[in-house]
């Protein structure tokens, strides 16, 4: 969705605020795509703080179904969009300051809101998604849930050089 910002970048400065929808029933990174379980409209608010520099404020919630990290059961991740963006149309993309944004969002007079939105998202999504914190993962031998039940493959994980012990304890049961 686009929005007008030349009532904020006027003389009168009026302020800009609108729920805007998010579009997407499903997010798609480079690493798959996710489905959007629940998601509430994004309130944004663009004020003018002087000459051709404005804050973007905004606010929202969106529900994605994400496979563990270990065990790749889906788990429902919550992601807060919860955002401030100071931006300056005076000052070119590349040049912006630490305490600035980039605009790639930001076209002319318009607000591309759900480029801003993606972006949040993406800024948002957290590095490790675990169903539980003592989830066991899946075995690298057969793929067989381990949090559901045990395998009975042979552990490969140890070192081959150990293979001579691991033998006299196979044979040897009651040692």
């Amino acid at each position: 969705m686009l929005l007008d910002l030349s009532g904020v970048m006027s003389e009168q400065h009026t302020e800009l605020i609108q729920d805007v929808d998010i579009d997407m029933t499903e997010f798609s990174t480079g690493y798959g795509s996710f489905p959007i379980l629940k998601k509430t409209p994004v309130s944004i608010r663009v004020t003018h703080v002087k000459e051709h520099r404005f804050q973007i404020t905004g606010s929202g919630r969106v529900t994605f179904s994400v496979p563990c990290d270990r065990c790749l059961e889906p788990v429902e991740t919550e992601i807060v969009l919860d955002f401030v963006k100071n931006v300056d149309l005076n000052v070119p993309d590349g040049e912006q300051a630490d305490e600035l944004d980039e605009t790639n969002y930001i076209d002319g007079y318009t607000l591309d809101a759900d480029k801003l939105i993606r972006g949040e998202i993406l800024t948002g999504w957290p590095t490790k998604i675990l169903c539980s914190e003592d989830c066991k993962g899946i075995c690298n031998v057969c793929g067989q849930n381990l949090n559901q039940g045990t395998c009975n493959c042979e552990d490969t994980g140890l070192d081959p050089r150990m293979s001579v012990i691991r033998d006299v304890f196979k044979n040897f049961k009651e040692v």
